[in-house]
């Protein structure tokens, strides 16, 4: 059964990060579907790149994916930490124990924020950590506590991508292949904490 993430993308979102996350997890063959937390489909990125989602987030509140991935860019993150539609089904997908991805500032600013960290162990861009208190800080690259797989940065989106895309599919080969082809390094999935 194929695998289905939303990544959210609101004005201001880091662009590299998001295009990485969606490419590698679309060469896996993972469905992604890219929902705006506005009320419009176009956007514009961090560096103003136009850029369309392909819903709505309000349009798809209802539904449940296997993973909600948040890239950060400060002005979308500070956007989504307010936006309560974007806290609910961060909050709904959390409780069902789907896949939270949170990358650069977001784990910051969009989880820790709302209380969403609920103690689990994460990274996020920055000194960020420095002004939260809701969640233990643990500086690498990549993170995983649970169903939580937080990312550094930009410089980390490739090794966050690869590790999102192992934990939906479960396939250390082709995650390997991919990241030899894509990124000519040898990937290896962090140790996951439950």
């Amino acid at each position: 059964m194929t695998k289905k993430v939303a990544v959210l993308l609101s004005e201001g979102f880091e662009e590299a990060e998001a295009v990485i996350v969606i490419d590698v997890l679309r060469r896996m063959e993972i469905e992604v579907e890219l929902l705006s937390c506005q009320d419009r489909l176009e956007l514009r990125s961090y560096h103003q790149i136009r850029m369309f989602a392909d819903a709505l987030l309000e349009r798809r509140m209802d539904q449940l994916y296997d993973a909600v991935v948040i890239p950060g860019g400060p002005q979308a993150t500070a956007a989504m930490a307010e936006n309560e539609l974007v806290v609910e089904f961060i909050r709904r997908h959390d409780r069902a124990a789907k896949l939270i991805c949170p990358l650069c500032s977001a784990a910051a600013r969009v989880l820790a924020a709302n209380k969403l960290l609920q103690g689990r162990r994460y990274v996020c861009s920055g000194d960020l950590h420095q002004e939260i208190e809701d969640g233990t800080y643990v500086a690498e690259r990549v993170v995983e506590d649970g169903n939580l797989i937080s990312g550094q940065g930009l410089g980390a989106a490739f090794d966050f991508a690869f590790t999102v895309a192992y934990r939906l599919t479960g396939d250390r080969t082709t995650t390997q292949e991919q990241a030899v082809h894509i990124y000519h390094e040898n990937w290896q999935a962090p140790q996951a904490v439950h």
